[in-house]
């Protein structure tokens, strides 16, 4: 059995100097008499204290006066904060202010059990209930007036220190910031379970999409669940006399509000995701940028590139944004597969000049905005022009803004660059085009849609805030509204209004009857239209119509209007505005493809009758009278005689204001919220206070889920497409992930292989 160490064992280590461990003491000694002798000082000048106040308590008859209530709420805020363990040692501390003075054995046996956490929190709540730091600030001149004259000159000299000091100042508000509960945090009830569920289905709304749950089915279970939720919270805050900060508003951005006001109250802040860029354009400069990116130039005759440059041109007449529109460069030997009447362009500059003067031949004013161009290439099968490389990167980041993707599903199918939304502060996409339709109309044209539909909706997701739809033909897209935001060209308004002119003269405007005008290809209405004409040759007998247009499908749509012996006469295509045209009284589009038929538009500005199919694309035109729809084949008839035995009625100002470019930009400002945010100022100083409350930032306080699943879908989208091989998968023309020499040459641009290194994505 092992012996214990002996006392002599332990003694100090042989290795150890005696006179380190006879120092070493000594000065441990010094350092705890210091202590010690710094709180018998403290301690002395609390009986002081006590002292005097039970001296002025004898000195004046019963009953004895109130204590100072500065005071008295001092020793109970200092026992409030003492710990359960030294409860009774605080009470005898109390009553040291309240009763005769205790013997002085039994001053003696009393201890002062106080931590150093203890007097910091007792000194903070004396900070919080008093206006200056030392106590002595407010109305105490009742006090000063009976306190000993030594004390009147040290509280003097305090104040004299404290106001002429900027440390004390900056100290001061650093202890109200750090110890100072936040009032509103006590206002905010915590989240209930259907709050919770009801935040799961809107922000699951992602996946939702791609199972193709309908948004208005996901708003009712969104709102059902949060109504009893908010039911009881107005029922709450009317019982407390608080004023309750959920309206009857909007659901959704009720639920964000809420929200944000919990997790701003528990002092939380999102910072976003790892993929986020936060260097952006400051948008408190005296202008802002919009850049109008879109998928097609003039002299190409087609919708994506004459409306957007109309919209550029009126979006420019403000003189608070600057405007630039991005148009796609094509080489010399795509230019003429596209270009009409064999037009070139050598450089970019002598395109821009052709662009401008066809503009400024038909708006009457002269627009101050900016073209640019980016590098694509044409694609025969698709039979559209496709970017080559990051289109985001033509537009330097101190002009990055707004940006207005005309098109967005196209812009970015094959989408190698930075993210929009990343770049940009806000991001409006409107969709011209009803893909859909069209490809159910190739070879296994129902798998390729159904396809083509998710991904859709996964690019416009990722990188647009906004989405406008000119009509219900368009697919139902993330963040997106239904909106005609185009408008006809000003020439067609002027020969509208000529036409009324003549009429009131008592001239005969029109001498022709029908017309179709449109691209002759099979998806634009030619099919729907020899469909309805031979089967009802024999009920439409003598009728005659031209028809304008040149296409890739005029052959063979030609051959099939003599197969059944139509009476159809086929002419070369043309302005719809030229002189040509202007006696024709009837304009007939059978067309079910289109989103929102410019023609339509046009033939109704110039004072027509159009006849169509009642088909969303032609909802915006059903409060015309001139126009006249049908469902059935045999009302297709009835309205053509209809339309043929009668007289247009003339177009009110209302009308003709609802048809032009000024009407559609108001629209296009309103539904895309950019009235909004160009406002941004008066939103900032307006944002802080709303109706006499603090506004709540939901961007910086809440997290987002659907932001972070649209990132994540951006980035996997972005992996996707650097990879050559499943760019050629899914359709894309081969180089079209970078730009090539050609375009570097006749766009000034930097080599490929310097501005895209081959080891590098």
């Amino acid at each position: 059995m092992a012996t214990p160490p002996q006392p002599s064992a332990m003694a100090t280590h042989p290795k150890t100097p005696t006179t380190t461990t006879t120092t070493t003491t000594i000065s441990s000694v010094n350092a705890f008499s210091l202590l010690s002798n710094a709180w018998r000082h403290d301690i002395q000048l609390m009986r002081d204290r006590a002292t005097s106040f039970r001296n002025l308590a004898i000195s004046f008859d019963p009953p004895p006066p109130p204590q100072n209530p500065a005071d008295m709420d001092f020793v109970r805020n200092l026992r409030l904060r003492l710990p359960a363990t030294s409860e009774g040692s605080g009470a005898r501390r109390i009553q040291k202010w309240r009763l005769p003075p205790p013997t002085a054995t039994a001053m003696c046996s009393s201890r002062i059990r106080m931590g150093l956490v203890n007097i910091k929190d007792a000194i903070v709540a004396e900070v919080e209930d008093t206006d200056g730091i030392w106590g002595f600030e407010g109305d105490n001149s009742k006090r000063e007036e009976k306190d000993w004259e030594p004390i009147q000159k040290l509280k003097t000299k305090f104040k004299e220190f404290e106001k002429n000091n900027e440390f004390v100042e900056k100290f001061k508000s650093s202890l109200k910031l750090i110890y100072k509960e936040p009032e509103e945090s006590k206002e905010v009830p915590p989240l209930d379970v259907p709050e919770l569920l009801a935040y799961f289905v809107k922000q699951s709304s992602p996946f939702l999409d791609q199972l193709g749950v309908r948004r208005d089915f996901r708003d009712k279970i969104v709102e059902s669940l949060y109504s009893k939720s908010k039911n009881q919270l107005v029922l709450r805050s009317l019982s407390s006399g608080e004023s309750s900060a959920i309206g009857n508003g909007n659901v959704n951005d009720e639920l964000d509000l809420r929200i944000a006001s919990v997790l701003q109250s528990t002092g939380h802040r999102y910072n976003g995701e790892p993929w986020t860029d936060h260097t952006k354009h400051d948008p408190s400069e005296n202008k802002r940028h919009l850049a109008i990116v879109t998928t097609a130039s003039l002299p190409w005759m087609t919708g994506t590139s004459v409306n957007p440059l109309f919209r550029a041109a009126y979006l420019s007449k403000s003189a608070n944004q600057k405007i630039t529109l991005m148009v796609p460069w094509l080489c010399t030997s795509d230019q003429q597969l596209v270009y009409p009447d064999n037009i070139t362009f050598s450089s970019p500059e002598q395109q821009e000049a052709y662009i401008h003067k066809w503009l400024e031949e038909r708006i009457g004013f002269k627009a101050d905005f900016k073209i640019c161009f980016y590098p694509g290439k044409f694609s025969k099968e698709r039979r559209s022009i496709i970017p080559a490389g990051d289109t985001s990167q033509f537009i330097p980041s101190r002009d990055a803004d707004i940006a207005i993707l005309e098109e967005p599903e196209h812009l970015n199918w094959y989408h190698h660059g930075r993210r929009w939304t990343d770049k940009f502060n806000h991001v409006v996409g409107v969709v011209h085009t009803n893909y859909l339709e069209y490809i159910k109309r190739e070879k296994n044209g129902p798998l390729q849609a159904f396809l083509v539909k998710h991904i859709n909706n996964l690019v416009t997701r990722a990188h647009c805030h906004k989405v406008l739809r000119l009509s219900a033909a368009t697919q139902d897209l993330p963040r997106s509204v239904i909106c005609n935001v185009h408008g006809v060209n000003p020439k067609f308004l002027k020969i509208g209004e000529k036409i009324a002119a003549d009429k009131e003269l008592g001239q005969k405007a029109f001498t022709k009857g029908a017309y179709f005008l449109g691209k002759m290809v099979w998806a634009k209405g030619y099919k729907e239209l020899i469909d309805l004409l031979a089967k009802h040759k024999s009920d439409l007998d003598g009728f005659k119509l031209d028809v304008f247009g040149n296409g890739e499908d005029a052959n063979e749509v030609q051959s099939m209007a003599k197969r059944f012996d139509l009476n159809i006469n086929f002419q070369k295509g043309r302005d719809h505005a030229d002189d040509s045209l202007h006696g024709y009284k009837v304009f007939i589009n059978p067309s079910v493809s289109d989103v929102l038929c410019t023609a339509t538009a046009e033939a109704l500005a110039m004072g027509k009758f159009v006849v169509c199919a009642d088909h969303p694309s032609n909802e915006f035109f059903r409060t015309f009278p001139n126009c006249l729809t049908y469902k059935t084949s045999e009302d297709f008839v009835a309205k053509v005689k209809e339309a043929l035995e009668n007289e247009p009625q003339l177009l009110s100002p209302e009308q003709r204001y609802q048809l032009s470019w000024d009407a559609a930009t108001q629209r296009f400002l309103e539904y895309s919220e950019l009235d909004r945010v160009l406002n941004t100022q008066d939103d900032t100083a307006n944002s802080k206070t709303h109706n006499g409350q603090k506004r709540i930032a939901k961007s910086v306080s809440m997290p987002n889920l659907t932001e972070m699943v649209d990132g994540g879908i951006a980035f996997a989208h972005y992996c996707f497409n650097g990879s050559e091989f499943l760019r050629l998968c899914t359709g894309a023309l081969p180089g079209t992930r970078n730009y090539d020499k050609q375009q570097a040459q006749d766009l000034h641009l930097l080599p490929p292989q310097v501005q895209n290194p081959i080891y590098g994505w």
